[in-house]
């Protein structure tokens, strides 16, 4: 079976693995189909990525997480990320909403929702459960790009218990509904 990887800013995929946050905003890289970025797997690893990342458009609680590629040429993926929840948002107004609850500034989620001129973003809620230890993979040629998912082939890991409790996910996946004023799309 391949194991799918979902790359994501090196901040973000911080965040998510301490438990910091469970909710990620997604638009897609500039190398996605003509749709955008889809949510097509259920289950994959976190891919954290260093390019592009933009401290700018991070909300300062999580500028201590910045830091530089730890290993330059290797991918260290920290855990494997299960998604609760996906809604397709569709006002501009219900995503910045959604800015507390994730690592993005309500700027960068309206940049996110704006660009290519097709006006939506993904939310995904994702129950997060760190590996036991860090997969490191040599990076490839395949993994470059702005791309979200990269197959990474078979790959075995072993992941611990979810950072937040089943009980804190449910109430995410409400408070987000009731601020989106819609149910999961799952």
């Amino acid at each position: 079976m391949l194991t799918p990887a979902l790359k994501e800013w090196d901040t973000q995929a911080q965040a998510l693995t301490l438990g910091q946050t469970a909710l990620l905003i997604r638009k897609g890289g500039i190398m996605e189909t003509h749709d955008g970025f889809e949510v097509e797997h259920r289950s994959f690893l976190l891919y954290p990525t260093f390019l592009h990342q933009n401290p700018a458009e991070l909300r300062p609680e999580f500028a201590p997480l910045l830091r530089d590629d730890p290993q330059p040429g290797a991918i260290v993926l920290p855990a494997l990320a299960e998604v609760v929840g996906v809604w397709k948002v569709e006002e501009e107004a219900q995503a910045r909403a959604l800015a507390d609850l994730q690592a993005l500034t309500t700027d960068a989620i309206s940049r996110r929702f704006a660009y290519r001129n097709r006006p939506w973003v993904h939310a995904l809620l994702l129950r997060v459960r760190p590996l036991s230890a860090p997969l490191v993979l040599p990076e490839t040629p395949q993994m470059l790009g702005c791309v979200s998912w990269v197959p990474l082939g078979e790959v075995a890991v072993d992941a611990g218990q979810p950072v937040l409790a089943e009980k804190t996910l449910e109430g995410l996946q409400s408070e987000i509904e009731a601020r989106l004023g819609m149910t999961t799309q799952l």
